[in-house]
């Protein structure tokens, strides 16, 4: 049986999700969505029959179990506390928000006080079951690689550091812990928050990021070494058509969470 759930914010992430649940919805399951106070008028003409619309999380009724962010690194903090707090599960794809210890902490009390689940869903990085394996045995090292196209990488830090528009090859434009990837890149670097999270930590793992001219799709590179050995994965996921620093792949991921898949890290 199918979840009542409901998604903060309606952007590409938000719409394709609904897109993919509306096919199969039922009695058994309502979405909302949860948009900025006084936007329900201009959403309401956006989303298709049947799903409902809401500017405050009060208005949630009770039945709905899964509140799932996909709004940004400020939407994780604004409504993560206040939805486990009412006992509803709170899933979230901005990772790269948790960088911040004390907001890591303040969710993950707030889950065990009222018996619900922190979830992090895998979005664009595939091999989570390989990386948390390793984990259980002792992980080592592990470092994470994006590579994007360039104009990805258009409003961030690289862009007042190389001029994109005339990058002739790869090019790293950032190379740190994944704690400082994700406070200098939160629009891009929410893979690398995951992989730190399911792994070794904010500190411990390595990031590199890269900007290729030539690139059609984004890849994500994950090694890392185990008393296990050695692992080495590399995916190509397509940049979503509404918002090319996300892969499209980040949306179906949370749809095959629903559908039953262990697409989710929990936290809590």
């Amino acid at each position: 049986m199918m979840q009542s759930i409901a998604l903060i914010g309606y952007g590409g992430t938000a719409q394709t999700v609904v897109q993919e649940l509306v096919k199969e919805m039922g009695t058994t399951r309502s979405i909302h969505v949860v948009v900025r106070p006084g936007k329900v008028e201009q959403y309401n003409a956006m989303v298709p029959p049947g799903v409902h619309v809401i500017d405050h999380l009060d208005l949630l009724p009770d039945h709905v179990g899964l509140v799932i962010e996909t709004a940004g690194h400020a939407a994780v903090s604004m409504y993560g506390r206040l939805v486990l707090s009412q006992g509803r599960d709170f899933g979230l794809i901005s990772s790269g928000a948790l960088a911040d210890e004390t907001l890591l902490k303040q969710l993950r009390a707030a889950a065990h006080e009222s018996g619900k689940r922190l979830l992090v869903f895998n979005g664009a990085m595939a091999a989570m079951d390989a990386l948390t394996s390793a984990k259980a045995a002792g992980l080592q090292t592990v470092c994470y690689t994006g590579i994007k196209p360039a104009r990805a990488w258009e409003g961030t830090p690289a862009a007042e550091q190389f001029d994109l528009s005339t990058l002739t090859g790869p090019t790293v434009i950032f190379e740190g812990s994944a704690r400082e990837v994700a406070l200098a890149y939160p629009k891009n670097a929410n893979v690398a928050a995951t992989v730190a999270l399911a792994g070794i930590g904010m500190e411990k793992t390595s990031v590199r990021l890269i900007a290729d001219p030539d690139a059609l799709v984004n890849r994500h590179r994950l090694d890392g070494t185990s008393p296990l050995g050695r692992f080495e994965f590399e995916t190509e996921a397509l940049p979503s058509a509404s918002n090319p620093k996300t892969s499209s792949s980040t949306a179906y991921s949370i749809v095959a969470y629903l559908r039953g898949g262990p697409n989710a890290l929990r936290l809590a």
